[in-house]
């Protein structure tokens, strides 16, 4: 069994400050840290698709008690209500059970009769769901094994509350094989595929480690056996635990960890890859990948969300007291350009603005393309992550034409050449038009959709406005990315072929994709990118076969490199050639087959100094030009290569190569 391989998962977290009694009070709500959840789940679904899970911990109970709970379900995300639903169904029944019993008692016996749900104390001790901390999890997976097994949060179970540990991720390690490897020789039996079962029983040994040097000192001390609990939990230091277990970690991850006495911890890598908000008042204390939806559910603003620095470890004590500190040294700052691309939610201002300026360089690209012709010419993009970028767009090439229309009227009023009808032709007849030519039937995120139905989803999801584009007419079409270009290839150009323009021009606001990521994102299998399949088409067409294998035997070289002395050598595969003839190579093999189209394709690709001009410089760009942040990125991409070179399927962070 492997774990679904997660790509840009979300995660939410409320820990309460104040009892369960106290919200009853303020808000009539025992279970507002449940609906709380509930929010900042809803407001990240974008993130998760096939499955979704939620755990609670409740603090102080006593010994005989249960103290942790979780509930799963691979129930699409779509449906997020239906687990919470689910819960308050759950709720209702045990009220009724109470309250059934508490009149019969204040029948027979003449107590006062409290209802169910005005008892904060019995809610939290009868209701699973009904605690101080929350934890939740939406996955998108792609690979390995979907049933409710594999979603997070995981639990460790045993007896002692401060060896009991749930956590949950957005993350991908790029050397869980060395991570098992160390555990086999401590005599541990890890299970194989998984980097999430690699990060809870590392997380585990050291959280064990921990608890019984505390346990030996205090026993040793002469503690009775009632009170060593209690000291064991104030005297945890989490941070080190974290420390000690994060010392081999490569990859890109923000983990969330609940340890049975309470204490909470929120990780991120020392790139910052992934993303990890949070938001503190009196009364709790928030977590979520993405700042917006914090901002939404507590009507905060901006700069009251806070980041989690790259490399450190918030940790919050059963006790409430709060502490952010490093747990390893930081790298250059590298976030994920793909949060602000595609995954993240648009309206965050950060966000909506950098994809707005996405599209807005490529203006000069396309105004070149079209060779000014805006007459004949129709504007529109790719439903629904690319709107955004569509505007930016628009707004550049009105800016761009502006200045064309200014000059020329100058030159017209300095020759005394001006009139109505060049004005009109000036204008009127060649500026920008914009229309929603694609249309989206199907809520569903294809680009990270299953492989294997993805054709068939794409196919279905989307349809046209027709009568709008003519035979003489430039299609002008804006996409997020492209990854596979199976998806435009099989399906949307098709689709927008019907319309029968002269030329369909599919403008990407990513560069060209060319090496895997290893961090959490569905780019893992090199052979599948539409630029390595140009890119090794054209040297085929052009003698060159010899370069593949050179590569080959230069990345077997690499792989018996320590990994941080790795270099990137598939870099050789596109040295031969320039971005315009693997985009040229690249519209070429994703034209649409068995159709009566006439007309030709022509795909334009984001530049990566126009990717760093719109985003900043520091956002991560190792899957455009294969220079990564940590080195597990160099033995990831060298051994894709191998993989495919060898004809053998799989990512090859995954792989025992």
């Amino acid at each position: 069994m492997s774990d679904p391989i997660r790509h840009e998962c979300g995660i939410a977290v409320v820990r309460l400050k104040k009892p369960l009694g106290y919200f009853y009070q303020k808000y009539g709500n025992s279970l507002y840290g449940l609906d709380a959840l509930q929010a900042l789940m809803t407001k990240q679904r974008n993130r998760g698709q096939d499955g979704i899970g939620i755990g609670c911990t409740k603090l102080g109970m006593p010994p005989g008690l249960p103290y942790m709970f979780r509930v799963r379900s691979t129930e699409s995300v779509d449906h997020i209500g239906k687990l919470f639903d689910d819960e308050r169904k759950e709720y209702k029944r045990i009220a009724r059970r109470i309250d059934k019993q508490r009149k019969d008692e204040r029948d027979q016996e003449g107590k006062d009769f409290v209802p169910f749900e005005e008892d904060p104390e019995a809610i939290k001790r009868e209701f699973e769901m009904a605690g101080e901390i929350y934890i939740g999890h939406l996955r998108y997976g792609t690979s390995g094994d979907f049933g409710k097994g594999c979603l997070h949060p995981y639990l460790r179970r045993t007896t002692w509350p401060t060896r009991t540990l749930m956590v949950m991720g957005n993350f991908n390690l790029t050397n869980t094989r060395e991570l098992n490897e160390v555990m086999m020789k401590r005599g541990q039996h890890p299970v194989f595929g998984t980097d999430t079962q690699s990060v809870l029983e590392e997380i585990g040994f050291q959280l064990d480690e921990a608890h019984t040097r505390l346990y030996h000192d205090l026993r040793d001390a002469g503690l009775p056996g009632t009170e060593i609990p209690a000291h064991i939990s104030e005297q945890l230091d989490v941070n080190a635990v974290i420390t000690e277990s994060a010392k081999r970690w490569d990859g890109g991850y923000a983990i969330v960890g609940v340890i049975g006495n309470g204490d909470l911890f929120a990780m991120r890598d020392p790139s910052g890859i992934r993303p990890c908000h949070y938001y503190e008042n009196d009364e709790i204390y928030a977590i979520a990948s993405e700042r917006v939806a914090l901002m939404s559910v507590f009507g905060v603003a901006e700069e009251e969300i806070k980041e989690l620095p790259p490399a450190h470890v918030a940790v919050m004590k059963a006790d409430g007291s709060m502490a952010i500190q490093p747990f390893t040294p930081a790298r250059e700052f590298k976030p994920c350009s793909f949060e602000r691309i595609y995954f993240s939610r648009g309206n965050d201002s950060a966000i909506y603005h950098q994809r707005k300026a996405l599209g807005e360089h490529l203006v000069p690209q396309v105004v070149k393309a079209i060779d000014n012709d805006f007459e004949h010419t129709v504007l529109s993009f790719i439903p629904n992550t690319a709107e955004t970028a569509y505007f930016g767009f628009l707004d550049g090439l009105r800016k761009s034409r502006r200045v064309v229309v200014r000059d020329a009227l100058r030159d017209m009023l300095k020759k005394g050449e001006f009139d109505e009808a060049k004005l009109d032709d000036l204008v009127l007849r060649n500026w920008p038009r914009a229309e929603k030519i694609a249309l989206k039937d199907v809520k569903m995120r294809t680009f990270i959709a299953q492989e294997t139905g993805r054709d068939a989803l794409v196919s279905g999801s989307y349809d046209i406005t027709y009568g709008v584009v003519t035979s003489k007419d430039n299609l002008v079409v804006i996409d997020d990315s492209i990854v596979r270009g199976t998806t435009l290839k099989k399906s949307l150009l098709r689709i927008l072929a019907r319309t029968n323009p002269r030329r369909i021009i599919v403008c990407s606001t990513a560069p060209q994709i060319r090496y895997p990521d290893c961090y959490g994102i569905d780019m893992a299998e090199l052979g599948k990118f539409i630029a390595f399949q140009a890119a090794v088409a054209l040297l085929r067409e052009r003698g060159m076969s010899h370069v593949v294998e050179s590569t080959y035997h230069a990345c077997k070289a690499e792989l018996r490199k320590p990994k941080e002395e790795m270099r990137n050598a598939v870099k050789a595969i596109y040295a031969p050639f320039t971005d315009q003839e693997i985009s040229a190579k690249i519209a070429q093999m994703i034209s649409p087959e068995e159709t009566s189209w006439q007309g030709s394709v022509e795909v334009i690709y984001q530049t990566i100094p126009g990717l760093h001009e719109a985003l900043g410089a520091e956002f991560g760009d190792w899957y455009f030009s294969g220079d990564y942040p940590t080195p597990g990125g160099y033995s990831v991409v060298n051994s894709s290569f191998v993989l495919y070179c060898e004809a053998k399927d799989g990512r090859a962070h995954e792989a025992l190569l």
